[in-house]
């Protein structure tokens, strides 16, 4: 998942991030590093704190 590098491209921190998509920050960490899972919903959720296409949080990380 590419989200840490696009929250970091909108010069966001987790907190922020997590606020706009209504997580909690210990929740976007975990995504960042892969130790849990996002159900759909959220997904979208985050592409829309992110004003990105759900499709940027998939592909391949760099």
């Amino acid at each position: 998942m590419n989200l840490k590098k696009l929250r970091k491209a909108r010069n966001l921190s987790q907190e922020e991030l997590a606020e706009l998509g209504e997580f909690h920050r210990t929740y976007v960490s975990q995504l960042e590093r892969c130790v849990t899972n996002i159900s759909i919903d959220g997904l979208e959720r985050l592409a829309n704190a992110l004003s990105v296409d759900i499709r940027e949080l998939l592909k391949p990380v760099d």
